[in-house]
C-alpha cells in the first residue's frame, strides 16, 4: 500500500538557503524532519524550564483543506525532555509566514541547538471541519458526563 502524496509549494528563506528541505528519514516515516535555521555560530542554549521558537528558514502554501502538525521528534523527548510545547503545533493552509517550532525544555540538563539540527517533525494532513449544530439534549452513553480518570485506571 502507498501513501497519498500532496504537492506542498516551499519557499527557502533567506537564512534557510543552505539548509535542506524537510524530508523523510525513512521509506515508512509519517514526518518530515524539520531543521534548525539559526545563525551559524550563535547556538541557542535551552535551559531547563526553559523556552524557545527555534526558526525552520522556510514558509510554504499548503493546499487548501490540508494542515502541518508540528510534532516532537522522539529521540529528542526520550533523551533530553525536549518537546513541542504547543504539540502538536498547526500550520493553516492560508498561513504564509515562516514555520517556527516552539521547544521546551523538561529535562533536567541544558541543550544546545545548532544551526541544521533535527529540532521537530511536521505531518501534512487533511483538515476535517466540524458543522456545529446545537440541541436541547444529547444520546445518552453508559459514560455519560464522567470527566478525566473516571473510567479508573486499573488493567484488563
Amino acid at each position: 500500500m502507498s501513501f497519498s502524496e500532496v504537492s506542498v509549494p516551499v519557499q527557502r528563506l533567506t537564512h534557510g538557503r543552505d539548509l535542506p528541505l524537510p524530508e523523510y528519514q525513512t521509506d515508512g516515516a509519517a514526518g518530515l524532519d524539520l531543521q534548525a535555521a539559526i545563525p551559524e555560530g550563535e547556538d541557542v542554549v535551552l535551559a531547563p524550564g526553559t523556552r524557545e521558537m527555534i526558526p525552520t528558514g522556510i514558509a510554504m502554501a499548503l493546499p487548501h483543506g490540508y494542515e502541518a502538525q508540528i510534532r516532537p521528534r522522539s529521540g529528542l523527548a526520550a533523551k533530553n525532555g525536549v518537546t513541542v510545547i504547543n504539540s502538536p503545533g498547526t500550520v493553516d493552509c492560508d498561513y504564509r509566514g515562516e514555520v517556527k517550532v516552539v521547544l521546551i525544555n523538561h529535562g533536567q540538563d541544558p541543550l544546545v541547538i545548532t544551526r541544521g539540527m533535527r529540532i521537530a517533525q511536521m505531518i501534512i494532513a487533511p483538515v476535517t471541519r466540524g458543522i456545529f449544530e446545537e440541541y436541547d439534549s444529547l444520546p445518552e452513553t453508559d459514560r455519560g458526563a464522567g470527566g478525566h480518570g473516571s473510567t479508573g485506571i486499573g488493567g484488563a
